[in-house]
């Protein structure tokens, strides 16, 4: 088996909790609060969320655990983690590199739209949005933010420049220490703001449009459709395939089996989506009779207008893009660690060098995202703008095949084994992985990811 060398001692988290809120933070993101609550009430309500914890548990928990398998065996960030478990003459490492691209793609839109809560937390603080009536606010959005390079540029330039000073600071001294207390005030302020808006006026004719199953609206949106989107969101909440998860397994010990860590991130990813609907519904049905938009219109469109008509709704305004920043940034921290991790052991550059390096090409691969907004609007093949490209190149292809090659890794004698990744998973106190579920994991669990890929690309181009 080819190893390489070690150079120095692997820096490690601090602790358990440290491991749980970084690994919890990278999954956790925006998408939890702008795509969970409306998919969920779209297809039904809580039998969505129930069909939505099955998959988590027979499909993102398992390939979670492989990810942090590896990580902790290899020691090794994303790129380079194949070399030392793979056989000689073997070529999963390519794969590395494949992982590396797409956490760099994931960050050239990503960290715009981390921006984009900057913006909209400085307008809500300063009364930027009060007295606008529901066009007004849907014009802000268009003109002043998407319509003009500038702020987007400013905004993103501090999330990245911020974060890559972060993550410069070293493992624990920043990027744990800094993750700790935005997950911690994150998840304060989502339950602070989520009894809010569930003892406003109204708001019990949300609960029960979020939380009561509507087996009718599954049956008007087709069992097989939301099978697949409860599918989809339970895979992709996670943000496995791309290694972001193997570098965290990468800087702890050997104390505790990491199938139950995969259970405890994914319980902790879970409770942020499902709590944004407890915020969401409940205002939407009190301030906006019921409606609400998908994808970044219902954050920067449909809820600012519902804070505009709520009583405190600036105070309340501000503290959601608060949270919503901090859930951003905490995705952006964890992904570039990984990017940042990846070039230290590709080019044996030390962390400064590597965060001065990753950082400046940075703020030059987020131009074209920004771009594709305003100047380059004109560029849009299929349909799709720059953003939406880069989307569809990580979502799409990156993070399911991604999560096959890790999978089929694991489980067959031509990639790690499954031996080996079962020794290094259940090292340690906690939830263990059992023998029944070899068969699963080896012949089951390739075919649902891969059959997830199939049918987002068929979605994504409108075949069904």
């Amino acid at each position: 088996m080819e190893t390489v060398q070690k150079t120095a001692e692997r820096e490690k988290l601090g602790s358990r909790l440290g491991f749980i809120l970084l690994s919890a933070g990278c999954a956790i993101g925006i998408g939890n609060v702008w795509k969970f609550p409306y998919i969920a009430g779209q297809y039904g309500g809580a039998i969505f969320v129930l069909i939505y914890l099955v998959f988590l548990v027979i499909m993102g928990v398992p390939v979670m655990t492989m990810e942090f398998s590896l990580g902790r065996a290899s020691q090794k960030s994303p790129a380079l983690l194949y070399q030392q478990l793979q056989k000689k003459g073997q070529k999963w490492h390519i794969h590395g590199i494949c992982a590396l691209i797409g956490n760099i793609v994931l960050m050239m839109f990503y960290t715009v739209v981390a921006g984009w809560m900057l913006y909209y937390f400085k307008a809500t603080a300063f009364g930027e949005l009060r007295g606008l009536d529901p066009t007004g606010v849907g014009n802000f959005f268009a003109d002043n933010l998407l319509g003009d390079p500038v702020p987007m540029l400013v905004c993103t330039f501090i999330v990245i420049v911020g974060s890559f000073l972060v993550c410069g600071f070293g493992v624990q001294k920043g990027l744990e220490r800094v993750t700790k207390i935005m997950m911690i005030a994150l998840l304060v302020l989502m339950v602070a703001i989520a009894v809010y808006c569930c003892c406003m006026d109204g708001a019990a004719e949300g609960l029960k449009f979020y939380l009561v199953p509507s087996f009718s609206k599954m049956q008007e949106a087709g069992v097989l459709n939301v099978i697949v989107a409860a599918m989809n969101q339970s895979f992709f909440t996670l943000s496995l395939g791309i290694g972001a998860m193997a570098i965290f397994g990468s800087y702890i010990g050997k104390e505790r089996a990491l199938l139950g860590e995969s259970v405890n991130v994914a319980l902790l990813d879970t409770f942020v989506a499902f709590t944004s609907g407890l915020i969401i519904f409940p205002a939407c049905f009190a301030f906006n009779g019921g409606a609400t938009d998908s994808g970044p219109n219902l954050i920067f469109v449909t809820l600012p207008n519902i804070f505009n008509n709520m009583p405190l709704g600036r105070l309340w305004g501000s503290l959601f893009f608060v949270f919503m920043a901090f859930a951003a940034l905490s995705t952006v921290l964890a992904v570039f660690e990984g990017i940042i991790a990846s070039t230290c052991d590709l080019f044996g550059w030390s962390r400064v060098k590597a965060c001065i390096v990753n950082g400046a090409a940075m703020l030059v691969l987020c131009l074209p995202c920004i771009f594709g907004f305003n100047l380059w609007s004109g560029f849009a093949p299929a349909g799709m703008n720059i953003m939406d490209w880069e989307d569809f190149l990580v979502s799409n292809i990156l993070l399911p095949l991604g999560s096959l090659v890790f999978v089929l890794f694991c489980v067959t004698k031509k990639g790690w084994g499954w031996d080996n990744f079962v020794e290094e998973a259940n090292t340690g106190k906690g939830l263990k992985v059992r023998k029944w579920m070899r068969g699963y994991m080896t012949y089951v669990l390739p075919v649902i990811v891969l059959t997830l890929f199939t049918v987002g690309i068929l979605q994504k181009f409108g075949v069904f």
